[in-house]
């Protein structure tokens, strides 16, 4: 099955070219619609359907077909449901975060989309979240009675990019500003009591413009992302407040964009989320119902029309500042800029991505960032860190899905007499780097409950005083 699906991405300009023929055939089946109703042809239409793209695609009848946009691979095999491109946990040799066994189902897309342009065939689409009242019906159905396409291409209009003063929205403010940017990500606590996170945030004090609060990392549980962020914030922190698709359907994350809004919290990432196999809770279900491209887009209109995903109104706008992540580092590495478009397009006015440990990897990336000219557009901010050890660097190249650490700098470490002063030592030269790469906004400093060393690669690296190679 596996095979035929790889062969179709493949052959996906073939396959365009017979999709088209068919559809054009369909139209002597129109009267014979209209005599046996609609859902009796759909009931009729389902199982020849559900043969010919099982056997091709490994389709699961979503109702909502989107192969020609999606380059004959069928994004609803996505251990994710990723619509709109692939999640930041591929596997350095293309196989898929949840199943090793499986080829990314988004690295073969690219590959057809890269043959239908190359045949000059668009296919460049953002797709819509799954209406899951569809799953099961026929879309050729749907073809033949001529009904609106629901995976149609959603065209986005460039509105004013907003502005944000510094007092109201520091990070925002910040962003938009030349100087070289620092932020922190800071894993919520264990416990009900606010004091040991707010001890691991007083070192960052006067060293960062904001503060991420992760939202169940690595599939994780800790206290709520809104939670721990409201608590920074009444220390005087500017909080960063992560939303992850992982753990809740789109009825649930607007009411936690309303309810974070409602707190004060205008700084937001959306973002998919690890895959729960990895984390404390391996026999949790994931929702995954919406992507990050999807919420992007969800949280943006709440903020510029008022309204919500269904279409309600609000009775007051959220004032967000929205952000993403992006992955340079694993595959499809040539495509990760078309993802990072349209997680742009969607609304994503800064960009933070996975640990940098490769240098040149992402100078190419960010070369392509500037022929898009994407870097004037957003803040891109680029992921720096590092742990106390060869070893647990090793440790998390292995088992995070989405690391990438070259040998050469496990090897630095491991060789190196103090293997922490090493460590800071490559983080340091890492962000002193990146402030001259043109395009990069700042740096975004991780590395789990190791904060002092962070704190003091900061300092030392003077990177507070630099401004941005434009």
């Amino acid at each position: 099955m596996r095979a035929l699906r790889h062969w179709s991405a493949r052959h996906a300009v073939g396959l365009k070219r017979v999709y088209d023929m068919t559809v054009a055939m369909t139209v002597p089946l129109r009267p014979l619609m209209r005599i046996l109703g609609r859902d009796r042809f759909d009931r009729l239409a389902r199982p020849v359907e559900r043969v010919g793209k099982e056997l091709f695609f490994d389709c699961k009848m979503c109702g909502q077909c989107a192969l020609s946009s999606t380059g004959m691979s069928c994004p609803t095999n996505c251990a994710k449901t990723m619509r709109n491109g692939p999640c930041g946990g591929v596997r350095s040799n293309g196989m898929c975060e949840v199943d090793p066994e499986m080829r990314c189902v988004w690295v073969e897309a690219y590959k057809g989309r890269e043959k239908l342009a190359k045949a000059g065939i668009s296919s460049q689409t953002t797709l819509a979240p799954i209406d899951y009242r569809e799953f099961g019906k026929s879309t050729w159905a749907r073809v033949v009675a001529k009904e609106p396409e629901l995976e149609k291409e959603i065209l986005e209009t460039e509105g004013a990019v907003p502005t944000f003063d510094s007092e109201t929205h520091p990070f925002a403010a910040a962003c938009q500003s030349d100087r070289f940017l620092t932020t922190v990500e800071i894993a919520p606590p264990d416990t009900v009591d606010p004091a040991p996170l707010l001890k691991r945030a007083a070192h960052f004090t006067g060293l960062v413009d904001a503060m991420n609060i992760t939202d169940g990392a690595g599939g994780n549980c800790h206290m709520s992302s809104v939670a721990a962020a409201t608590l920074l914030m009444r220390e005087g922190h500017e909080a960063v407040c992560q939303f992850s698709c992982r753990d809740r359907n789109r009825i649930a994350l607007q009411g936690d964009l309303l309810g974070a809004a409602t707190m004060g919290i205008r700084n937001v990432v959306c973002l998919t989320g690890d895959d729960v196999s990895c984390g404390d809770h391996p026999m949790a279900k994931p929702v995954f119902d919406l992507d990050s491209v999807s919420l992007l887009r969800i949280a943006r209109h709440m903020r510029d029309d008022g309204q919500m995903a269904s279409g309600r109104k609000l009775g007051k706008n959220p004032d967000f500042f929205i952000g993403a992540t992006s992955n340079p580092f694993v595959p499809p590495y040539d495509d990760r800029i078309v993802n990072l478009e349209a997680k742009v397009d969607a609304g994503a006015q800064f960009i933070q991505t996975q640990f940098c440990f490769d240098l040149p990897l992402l100078e190419r990336f960010m070369e392509r960032v500037r022929e898009r000219g994407l870097h004037r557009r957003c803040a891109i901010i680029i992921g720096v860190g590092t742990l106390n050890t060869a070893k647990a660097l090793g440790r998390m190249r292995e088992m995070v899905p989405g690391v990438h650490i070259p040998d050469q700098i496990l090897a630095r470490i491991a060789q190196a007499e103090d293997q922490k002063a090493e460590g800071k030592r490559i983080l340091i030269e890492t962000m002193q780097a990146l402030a001259n790469i043109e395009g990069v906004s700042g740096t975004h400093v991780m590395g789990y409950r190791n904060e002092s060393v962070l704190a003091d690669a900061i300092r030392e690296s003077g990177i507070r005083s630099v401004k941005r190679h434009r």
